[in-house]
């Protein structure tokens, strides 16, 4: 099932201006470029001349970002801490036409802040700053509180984890479940914590290493993947499966259809950073802007093969899915 370059530019256009609700963990991406010249008289590492400082919407942030490059309209849900990098995050998100106010403050978690030391097209360092563990109670009924307020209108919704804590096995199915009960879709990205918690959803998207991990067995070959396609849309009673493989691309599990094997063309990865929130946001609005699954999947193949060639974290625009659809 292809995509021609009239099916794309119209998805495109049907595109703008959905109405797109993310809910998960949001996080501060800053990034230091420089160039290394010589090795520390200290220690064995390099010494890295820092060129730029850059900061960016992370995590369920970068999911905003990509949806936003693309024409959408994000209401951001999640939790940030009530420090500079919470309000530089709620600027950010701001410049890019989403909403802050959807984002709960807190006193006691700090901002999640994700530091990447780059040098030419090589990660060189990664250093974390955060809180994990289950957010309180109050906090996350007040995010399920600005969750519920804000289906009014929405085309979809994406359930972003990370692993930080504020995706409860309680609010997880409580917002699955009153955004279904309104009729709007729900696609998910999940993480290990709460991997068998995400049912009823409209698609679920894990990576192999999280399929695997979660099944308890190793998927190697196209028929371990259509199995495991099968198993996890009857445990979870999704609608559509679809599990990422990396440089192999992806298998999508349409309805009671059988899996299809999207590939990927070969090119130079220079950063998977980011690609998985990419492939989230291009078929979740794919979905609502009228592709079928099949179709929407092999947009969002597309997109991230343009995001896994550059180095950082790039979000997905119009423009670019057009010169992949080209290549």
């Amino acid at each position: 099932m292809s995509l021609d370059r009239e099916l794309v530019q119209t998805t495109l256009r049907t595109m703008r201006g959905k109405r797109i609700v993310v809910v998960g963990d949001f996080m501060l991406d800053r990034y230091i470029w420089g160039a290394v010249k010589r090795i520390s008289p200290e220690a064995p590492v390099p010494v890295v001349e820092v060129s730029e400082d850059q900061q960016r919407p992370g995590g369920a942030g970068n999911v905003v970002l990509n949806l936003t490059s693309l024409g959408a309209n994000c209401i951001p849900i999640g939790l940030i801490g009530n420090d500079d990098n919470g309000r530089e995050l709620a600027e950010l998100l701001s410049s890019q036409g989403a909403s802050p106010n959807g984002l709960v403050v807190s006193d006691d978690r700090p901002t999640t802040v994700k530091t990447r030391v780059i040098s030419g097209n090589q990660q060189l360092l990664r250093v974390d700053r955060e809180r994990t563990g289950l957010a309180p109670q109050a906090i996350q009924d007040e995010v399920m509180d600005r969750m519920s307020q804000s289906l009014r209108g929405a085309d979809a919704v994406i359930l972003q984890d990370y692993n930080k804590g504020l995706l409860t096995r309680t609010l997880i199915r409580e917002s699955i479940s009153l955004a279904r009960e309104k009729g709007v879709p729900v696609t998910v990205d999940p993480k290990s914590s709460h991997f068998f918690d995400y049912v009823d959803s409209t698609l679920f998207k894990p990576n192999l290493r999280e399929a695997s991990n979660a099944l308890g067995r190793e998927i190697v070959s196209d028929e371990d993947v259509e199995h495991a396609c099968r198993e996890l849309k009857r445990r979870l009673n999704a609608e559509h499966v679809l599990i990422t493989r990396g440089s192999q691309g992806m298998t999508i599990l349409e309805n009671e259809h059988d899996p299809v094997h999207i590939g990927t063309k070969p090119r130079r990865i220079s950063d998977v950073s980011g690609a998985g929130d990419t492939v989230i946001s291009t078929i979740t609005l794919a979905l609502v802007s009228g592709l079928g699954p099949e179709q929407a999947a092999r947009l969002a193949t597309m997109a991230a093969e343009y995001v896994v060639g550059r180095v950082g974290v790039v979000p997905i625009t119009p423009a670019a899915l057009l010169e992949e659809l080209q290549d």
